[in-house]
């Protein structure tokens, strides 16, 4: 890729809650299937009902089938000779429609054009485009060109850059995450005091919808740090961010 094309990448992250705050809000329905999910997630058969509460509170968050978003953030590079800024936008909240066409909206008007425009992120292929593209279609919304990705090739999808797939060289039984990418790649990494795995509880029983904003945020930040990493672009190792 060259250096030009850095300007024509919008990087993302997304932050996901459980769909309801307690196992005991969703539908009668949802409760048996979340059940059956949560035996095929633990491999145990034999889970009560109390074990499957206790596997909703942990882990609810992360299928969208249970899930809701909450916060998207995207960046991209503005750069002259001397300076790389990042600047980064959040689209956030309590209302999951609202945030997806928002977001399906900044697509349609800005990156329409899939021989143009990339999508970059980190386990973007098997989380974040995944999620979005499943509660879009949920809440009855049209996909933008660029997330049209059901029964697509993998050279139809050369518009999504993976950094966890980058990172494979063709090992594709292993997965890092983007902490200790970043880690190990000595870069600094910006993040709070806030860890993926606490994300739904913080917004369900903190109600700190800023705190996530900003954590997603600086996922997107150490996202463009590694991506100019793996591709060797040295010049710009560090990365000046501007939040809008």
């Amino acid at each position: 890729m060259k250096k030009g094309m850095f300007r024509d990448i919008l990087f993302l992250d997304v932050e996901t809650a459980s769909g309801v705050r307690h196992y005991s809000d969703l539908p009668e329905r949802l409760k048996l299937l979340w059940n059956k999910k949560a035996q095929t997630i633990t491999k145990d058969l034999s889970l009560n009902r109390e074990e499957c509460i206790q596997v909703y509170d942990e882990k609810a968050a992360i299928y969208a089938e249970f899930n809701k978003i909450i916060c998207i953030s995207v960046g991209y590079l503005a750069y002259d000779e001397d300076e790389i800024v990042l600047k980064v936008k959040s689209y956030f909240g309590d209302n999951e429609k609202e945030i997806l066409k928002e977001f399906s909206s900044l697509l349609n008007v800005h990156y329409n054009n899939l021989k143009k425009y990339y999508l970059c992120g980190h386990n973007i292929k098997e989380f974040d485009c995944p999620v979005i593209c499943r509660r879009m279609l949920i809440h009855d919304l049209e996909l933008p060109k660029l997330l049209n990705l059901s029964r697509k090739k993998s050279w139809q999808v050369r518009h999504l850059i993976d950094t966890l797939e980058m990172w494979k060289f063709g090992d594709y039984k292993s997965y890092i995450s983007l902490d200790l990418l970043s880690a190990v790649l000595n870069i600094s990494s910006p993040k709070t005091n806030l860890v993926g795995s606490l994300v739904s509880k913080v917004y369900w029983e903190e109600n700190d919808i800023e705190r996530i904003k900003l954590y997603c945020e600086q996922d997107v930040v150490t996202t463009v740090s590694v991506f100019l990493r793996l591709v060797q672009e040295r010049k710009f190792d560090y990365v000046n961010f501007v939040s809008k």
